[in-house]
């Protein structure tokens, strides 16, 4: 399974961005699929999940009610759509495949695939 994020980029305080995450390999079958971010020097945190069959999201409180991920299984692809950018959120975008999703958590794989990430910046 091959992972591609795309739609990261520079944008102010208060905007939006919507990063696109393509899944491709040999079946789409995965379980879910995730956001994560990571800067250096700090813990790789989950942003937002999503099951593939049945919808199931998790979102990171730091991000509830403003961003929204969404998925086109026809497609296979996984979207976020993140609005009210703030300075805290800025960050390196992985996409990765499959996400432990349990309880109230989103995990990152253990093994599993992993895009080369999208640079978001938040910036006046």
């Amino acid at each position: 399974v091959q992972v591609v994020e795309s739609g990261g980029g520079l944008v102010q305080p208060g905007g939006s961005l919507r990063l696109s995450c393509l899944v491709s390999g040999s079946t789409w079958d995965v379980p879910a699929i995730g956001w994560f971010r990571q800067d250096p020097g700090k813990e790789r945190e989950a942003v937002s999940c999503i099951g593939v069959s049945d919808g199931t999201t998790y979102y990171a409180d730091s991000v509830k009610g403003r961003f929204v991920i969404s998925r086109d299984n026809n497609k296979n692809m996984v979207f976020l759509q993140m609005s009210s950018l703030k300075p805290e959120d800025p960050g390196v975008y992985h996409c990765a495949t499959p996400p432990l999703m349990v309880s109230d958590k989103c995990l990152p794989p253990i093994y599993g695939s992993w895009g080369q990430g999208s640079q978001v910046t938040v910036s006046s």
